[in-house]
């Protein structure tokens, strides 16, 4: 992963990505005794949702954020602190669920190897990401105010933290990795926060904001928001569902 969170922050604004996280959750098909890894459980709220659908089966929580595991940890049995280009389980699961996650990732490739590990044959990957064209318009106008005259120091050595792949790249890493029955498909998601300037300090804008001083951050985000103008964040979600061959 190649940025930090404030995991007290995203537990409480990341309610508004609550409605993309349900959906994805919806396509997962579960019998309710399954285990079933979570790649990328953040503070656990969705997590707490899929671990309903689950009375006799057992849910493996992974993040890498360690502020973000501490809290997952208070209201879930199994959290795991790991990055998921590093990831190794014991015993392979019946399902992989993700939601919000593989764009922090930048090697796709190795992703979807770790994953297949982790996955018995057959198994199901049911996953939601930002894809190519997501937050276009606020990234732009944060790039562009990070390169502005007033703001150009605290960026001097910035590179993108994100991986927004599109539908047909994906699709060759999955099978690449021995996925089939492969389904990719981009979806405008436009997203309205409770709280938007919090919400973009702490999500889509968390890799520019954490490189301020705290006392600039919500300076950063007003310009921004104010350039994009209107009320939305303009999210493209990459929808993924596969199964795992069987070599």
């Amino acid at each position: 992963m190649g940025r930090s969170w404030d995991a007290a922050s995203y537990h409480r604004v990341s309610t508004s990505m609550d409605a993309m996280a349900g959906q994805v959750l919806d396509r997962l098909p579960l019998r309710g005794d399954e285990t079933v890894l979570d790649a990328g459980c953040g503070t656990g709220r969705v997590t707490a949702r899929l671990l309903e659908r689950l009375p006799r089966g057992r849910v493996i929580a992974v993040d890498a954020d360690p502020a973000m595991v501490a809290i997952a940890r208070e209201t879930l049995p199994e959290v795991i602190l790991c990055d998921l280009l590093a990831l190794d389980l014991p015993e392979p699961v019946d399902a992989i669920f993700s939601t919000a996650t593989f764009h922090w990732v930048l090697d796709h490739a190795l992703l979807f190897d770790r994953l297949a590990a982790a996955l018995r044959p057959g198994g199901v990957l049911v996953a939601q990401c930002g894809g190519a064209g997501n937050i276009a318009a606020l990234a732009a106008a944060a790039s562009a105010l990070a390169g502005s005259a007033l703001w150009r120091p605290f960026f001097t050595d910035y590179t993108e933290v994100w991986n927004f792949a599109d539908e047909a790249t994906t699709r060759r890493r999955l099978a690449r990795a021995g996925f089939e029955d492969v389904s990719c498909w981009l979806q405008p998601f436009p997203l309205t926060p409770a709280e938007p300037l919090e919400y973009l300090e702490t999500v889509p804008l968390g890799p520019f904001v954490q490189r301020l001083p705290a006392d600039r951050r919500r300076e950063f985000a007003t310009a921004v928001w104010s350039q994009v103008g209107g009320d939305t964040v303009d999210y493209v979600r990459l929808n993924i569902v596969a199964r795992r061959g069987s070599r």
